[in-house]
């Protein structure tokens, strides 16, 4: 009988640690899923939700490079990866409004008005300038004075999904609908180096795009400083 309840006791004993070794497992198994999860949160955060961004002089934050973060309704030119990486992702209009909201808190898709003011600082738009758009065009392109580096990444149509126009028109996406089936974008003409708006683009194209979000007033003002002390402590002594 004194061997029976021994045997029992180390039956227990035995289950016990078995128990302990499967609660072990099983919270490794949770620590490496939530490490992975971890690591490609972090992934698609440097892919395109941590993106570079500056004051322009509307006062708003601007994405200084295309948006390159992967939802339905977007692609790669050509489907090709490496145009991904030189030239971001191409969306239809409503990809492009999800993926400005996933970018970040308070980033969005810029409205036609908010392209309008962001040009009139270089000199406006063709239509609304003197130059028929080219200073903005200028400006706003790649190498240009603002270093907003607007690119001329083409676009594809919206039932073929031909794509068409890759270094010689950059195709921008606004949050303002023109009807139902239509929007208004911004060309980046590079033949004729002019920036021009126009209304009715079918929303199934794919564009590129740029984020906006706006910025307290203090925000603002400190990084406006910031942009001017750094501005004139590149001009030429003879100019200051």
């Amino acid at each position: 009988m004194h061997s029976a309840v021994i045997g029992r006791a180390s039956m227990r004993h035995s289950h016990r640690i078995l128990s302990t070794r499967r609660v072990s497992v099983a919270l490794r198994v949770m620590i490496v899923a939530a490490a992975s999860a971890c690591v490609r949160h972090q992934s698609t955060m440097a892919a395109g939700r941590s993106p570079s961004f500056r004051l322009m002089p509307d006062g708003k934050q601007w994405l200084t490079k295309n948006l390159s973060l992967a939802v339905p309704g977007s692609s790669c030119y050509r489907g090709e990866a490496q145009m991904c990486l030189q030239y971001g992702r191409l969306y239809t209009w409503d990809a492009a409004q999800e993926a400005c909201r996933a970018v970040g808190r308070g980033w969005r898709l810029p409205a036609d008005n908010e392209w309008g003011l962001l040009s009139k600082a270089y000199g406006g738009v063709d239509g609304e300038s003197a130059d028929s758009g080219k200073g903005a065009y200028r400006s706003l392109i790649t190498g240009g004075r603002s270093e907003f580096n607007a690119m001329l990444g083409g676009g594809a149509d919206a039932e073929a999904r031909v794509y068409s126009r890759v270094d010689a028109h950059g195709f921008y996406w606004t949050a303002s609908a023109s009807g139902v089936a239509g929007a208004t974008f911004m060309n980046f003409a590079g033949e004729g180096q002019a920036l021009h708006r126009q209304p009715d683009g079918d929303k199934q194209r794919a564009f590129s795009v740029r984020c906006v979000r706006d910025t307290s007033e203090g925000e603002t003002q400190g990084a406006t400083r910031r942009l001017r002390e750094a501005a004139f402590s590149r001009r030429p002594s003879s100019e200051r």
